[in-house]
């Protein structure tokens, strides 16, 4: 265990400051719609330069923000005049094929997490995007293309190294399990990120998986898309566990995506039928590993846009034909060639696997996750600011996802929704007064807080 118990604490770690050459793409994140002037930004290379960083932020009394991936979509991974942790450079990885284990560092993301257990023959569910952390992806909840057949990331967490405050203006690092702090295991699980200390390593239940097939149906225009959608939801959340689907659809394509694990090209198709035999879609698929699948089909970052807007949505009952229909006439205005409505079936594992000791993810019985998304912009072009198209997008998704409200039930913690009132009953349900219980617990003093961080219980 490490403890700061030197006065005063210094700084370690690789430290960018304002006047170094490389504080602009240090500073920069991956929405730059945000943009934030912290004072001083430590990449840390080991769990004592956190600990270190945590101490020094407390003595000079200087707000914390934590930072993995750079993916936090309202920007509050940074802060200006505060201190930046940035756990990126830790991208340690240990994997024990004979207990079905890893441990990561908490910087590894996606793509390098699954290309190492690929390696070896195994995989976890994590998110479709390959740049984000996926520590960030798991403390939230986690999801995507496996998630039907091996549950949510956060389900697959089963210890973790964590830096939290000790003492007056110290910081120590613990390790939770199922034995020990069990119960801030349990609130990482779908609550952890930026809320209780500093992740630096997880420990994961990893999966053998030796294939993938990976489908892919393309329907241009939106002509289709009202049998498309309902067929969707009717089949996808309720179809065998191997397989999970999403829909994304643009202003002038419906593209829906499917993975089955361990199974044949033959069977993936014969389970989205009911879906493909809508109209008369361009339908392709690929039988491989599922390193080489998920690496296909990873955008660039420089190659996608500068400015992002979300809205997050859980939904436990199936659209009727006006929502439906809603999202239909959004998404034929949408102001720009980048929006898009994003869905992801749930269901299969994410209902029947529970982790032991149980997870603060509140949505598990949800049928599917939806996301109304702007995007717009070039990066290293017009700043958003000076981009007309900035207002233009934020009224059109604030006004999209509204119109959808009525027909939701929650939303997602990795995909704040920045203007909701009672966004922690959104986020996490009946849980949020165990959750503030244990925030008081480990952070007590709140060191750990941004915009929608969880608040302590208050002293009895």
């Amino acid at each position: 265990m490490s403890t700061t118990t030197d006065r005063p604490a210094e700084l370690t770690g690789r430290i960018v400051r304002p006047d170094n050459s490389d504080y602009p793409d240090a500073r920069a994140c991956w929405n730059l719609l945000f943009n934030h002037a912290p004072r001083v930004i430590v990449f840390a290379r080991e769990t004592q330069d956190v600990v270190n960083a945590v101490g020094w932020a407390r003595q000079n009394q200087i707000q914390i923000r934590v930072r993995s991936g750079g993916h936090c979509l309202e920007g509050w991974s940074s802060v200006d005049d505060g201190i930046v942790i940035d756990v990126s450079e830790m991208k340690s990885a240990t994997i024990d094929t004979a207990s079905n284990t890893a441990t990561v560092g908490a910087g590894l993301n996606q793509t390098e997490a699954v290309a190492l257990l690929g390696n070896v023959g195994f995989a976890a569910p994590t998110g479709t995007e390959g740049t984000v952390s996926l520590g960030g992806a798991t403390l939230g909840g986690g999801f995507g293309l496996l998630t039907r057949n091996f549950g949510m990331a956060c389900d697959n967490l089963v210890a973790a190294e964590v830096v939290v405050t000790s003492n007056v203006d110290g910081a120590k690092t613990i390790v939770v399990d199922e034995e020990t702090h069990s119960d801030l295991l349990w609130a990482l699980r779908g609550a952890g990120n930026g809320n209780f200390g500093i992740v630096t390593s997880l420990t994961y239940t990893i999966h053998p998986l030796a294939r993938t097939v990976y489908v892919t149906a393309r329907w241009p225009g939106l002509g289709n898309l009202p049998w498309v959608f309902d067929a969707w939801q009717h089949c996808a959340p309720f179809a065998d566990n191997r397989l999970t689907s999403q829909l994304e659809i643009h202003h002038d394509e419906i593209l829906l995506v499917g993975v089955l694990a361990s199974g044949s090209e033959a069977e993936a198709i014969r389970m989205l039928k009911p879906i493909l035999s809508i109209g008369n879609p361009d339908v392709s698929t690929t039988n491989a590993s599922w390193a080489d699948t998920y690496a296909g089909f990873q955008i660039p970052t420089p190659e996608e846009p500068a400015n992002w807007k979300f809205f997050s949505q859980f939904v436990s009952h199936q659209f009727p034909i006006e929502a439906i229909n809603l999202i239909c006439g959004f998404m034929s205005t949408a102001p720009s060639p980048d929006c898009n409505y994003f869905t992801n079936a749930l269901g299969g594992a994410v209902i029947d696997s529970e982790p032991s000791g149980g997870s603060a993810f509140a949505h598990r019985n949800a049928l599917f996750y939806a996301e109304p998304g702007a995007g717009w912009g070039t990066r290293g072009g017009t700043p958003a600011p000076e981009d007309p198209l900035t207002a233009k997008c934020q009224a059109w998704i604030a006004e999209f996802s509204q119109a959808l409200a009525p027909y939701i039930n929650g939303a997602y913690t990795n995909v704040p929704n920045a203007d909701m009132t009672d966004w922690q009953t959104a986020y996490w349900g009946s849980n949020v007064d165990r959750l503030r219980t244990i925030k008081a617990k480990y952070d007590h003093d709140n060191v750990f807080h941004f915009e929608q961080s969880i608040p302590p219980a208050p002293s009895r």
